[in-house]
């Protein structure tokens, strides 16, 4: 037996002893019945459990350590027990682990500094336990962490500056408990918010400004604290009401918050004249950096692309829904050709709408060696462990003996290669830098993100995917490998498509395929592109990005060209 799912049965009783017996047990799923009793020891003989969900029971006593045996447990939930004590110190032995959900239970210890080792972990849920103590710095190192929800604890201490390094964290909740201090400025760099609740605290200082600039966020409670000054007005804040910003004791600002407006600030003369000085220093400043301003702007297309490319779905990716086959056959229209996004070596894809509305893009297997099986197998794995803005997220997949596909987040801006190789579209400068950032950012993630390093190894414009704010997402990974000690060497020994990330980087400003016909005997496209630096560079760029009439022309080219150089450095032969 793999999976066993009974929950909502309403049965009542202990967990048996024997259930150490069933060896293979995967999925243990027994929510939301009348168990109560201990958690039993045996569990610890489930070697192959992935999820344990004992939520919403009359569980009792502690949770045993030998929990921390399960070495291949990647989602634990124990929610809405009666379980008491402190939370087992082994957890960080599971590097597994990637969903924790203990909320609403009786836990009254401070959290582990183990559990901040958990690096890899996706959710972690402990609220309205009795939790103590305070938030240690390293509650930063989840840095791929996008549901974290501690409210309704005893906390206590300063919120750490170092939460702001949570990019990728979706929900934060501290609400309930006995937090002090300012609200940490570092919170403006979690560009994924979306829902940010700190109430009911002895929080105290200003609201930053910063957090006008969380694109994402819809919704912040800040009410009940100790608050003071000004309201922010712009960015998400346009659309927060009073009801956000309640039972503070000096807070000021627009109308529409039901507070006082905020006192004008006066200007002594000598601060006027000490403005005005600035103003002229800035402005002789200004004068000399125009010089700079590629370089600016790629900054701020930076700052956009983090600002923009995020992946909200707070659902742990270990296990992603089943999808039915005839649902498949419904959302495509019976695989209708007009719903083909395009072909490739292990399949086809097709655009759908799930019978909840959602628009999705399904990539089908054509199982026609056991090389296919074992690409749908390795995406499988590969999306079931890794999650970041800049990959393709999977909602679900469908398996039989005869069938397998993907479900994926649909991308409506298509693919890289369509934008650069279409006669219809076309691809300004600062937009290939943006999306060569995103990729490059993906990459950053796989290489050094994750526990285990992942090399996607078919990388090229088709498999980087836009959607409509022209975010890229790199996808398909039926190819990828991870990195093991052990395995290596074998696993850089497996190409697919010419090329990796520096190709691409030359092909986007190129224009050129590394396939192309005239790239044959010494001449490839790297050594056309190194032969034309520093004084032909024009001949290789793509005649769309750089005209003689350009008003920015020298600007532009020099900027081209630190690309092309970079690339040529990525891919010497001893890198």
């Amino acid at each position: 037996m793999e999976r066993f799912h009974a929950y909502g049965c309403g049965i009542k009783g202990s967990i048996p002893d024997a259930i150490g017996n069933l060896s293979n047990l995967m999925i243990l799923s027994l929510y939301g019945n009348h168990l109560s009793g201990p958690v039993p020891s045996t569990m610890e003989y489930l070697q192959n459990l992935q999820a344990l969900g004992l939520s919403a029971n009359q569980l009792g006593g502690s949770i045993p350590d030998c929990i921390c045996k399960l070495k291949r447990l990647y989602q634990i939930d124990l929610g809405q027990n009666q379980f008491r004590g402190s939370m087992p110190s082994c957890l960080n032995n599971i590097s597994s682990l990637g969903d924790i959900d203990f909320a609403g239970n009786l836990l009254n210890s401070s959290t582990p500094a183990s559990l901040w080792n958990l690096t890899d972990l996706l959710t972690l849920n402990l609220s309205y336990n009795s939790l103590s103590g305070s938030l240690p710095y390293e509650t930063g190192n989840l840095k791929v962490v996008t549901l974290l929800d501690l409210s309704g604890n005893h906390l206590n201490g300063n919120i750490p500056s170092s939460l702001g390094g949570l990019q990728s964290l979706a929900k934060l909740s501290l609400a309930q408990n006995k937090l002090q201090g300012p609200v940490p400025d570092s919170l403006n760099q979690m560009l994924s918010l979306e829902f940010l609740d700190l109430s009911n605290n002895n929080l105290s200082g200003t609201i930053p400004k910063s957090l006008e600039t969380l694109l994402y966020l819809k919704y912040i409670n800040l009410s009940f604290n100790y608050l003071r000054g000004e309201i922010p007005s712009s960015g998400p804040f346009e659309n927060f009401t009073y009801e956000s910003f309640m039972f503070n004791d000096d807070l000021c600002g627009a109308q529409r918050f039901h507070v006082p407006p905020c006192p004008s600030p006066r200007i002594h003369k000598s601060s006027q004249k000490k403005v005005f000085h600035m103003l002229g220093i800035l402005s002789g400043i200004a004068a000399t950096t125009i010089a700079l301003t590629t370089a600016a702007i790629l900054l701020l297309r930076c700052r956009r692309k983090d600002g923009i490319s995020r992946n909200t779905d707070l659902l742990p990716m270990g296990l992603p829904k089943m999808i039915s086959y005839y649902e498949l056959v419904q959302a495509t229209n019976g695989y209708d050709e007009s719903n083909l996004l395009g072909k490739g070596g292990f399949g086809s894809k097709y655009k759908g709408i799930l019978t909840d509305g959602t628009v999705v893009a399904m990539k089908v297997f054509t199982l026609l060696a056991e090389v296919t099986s074992g690409s749908f197998d390795t995406e499988c794995e590969v999306l079931r462990n890794l999650r970041h803005r800049n990959l393709t997220k999977v909602i679900g997949s469908c398996s039989n003996l005869d069938f397998k596909a993907l479900v994926l987040d649909y991308k409506s801006n298509g693919s890289l290669e369509k934008w650069l190789y279409s006669h219809n579209h076309c691809l300004d400068l600062l937009q290939r830098i943006s999306i060569m950032m995103d990729v490059a950012s993906a990459l950053e993630y796989l290489h050094f993100g994750y526990t285990t390093p992942v090399v996607h190894c078919d990388l090229k414009p088709r498999n980087i995917l836009l959607d409509e704010s022209m975010v890229a997402h790199v996808s398909d990974f039926g190819m990828a490998k991870f990195l093991d000690e052990e395995n290596s060497v074998l696993h850089t020994k497996t190409l697919a498509t010419l090329g990796y990330l520096a190709p691409v980087l030359m092909e986007t400003f190129s224009r050129m395929k590394p396939s192309d016909e005239m790239f044959k005997d010494d001449l490839s496209l790297k050594s056309w592109i190194e032969e034309s630096l520093p004084n032909a560079t024009t001949q290789v760029i793509d005649a769309n990005l750089l005209g003689w009439q350009d008003g920015h022309f020298n600007e532009k080219l020099e900027c081209i060209s630190v690309i092309f150089k970079l690339a040529l450095s990525c891919c010497v032969e001893c890198p």
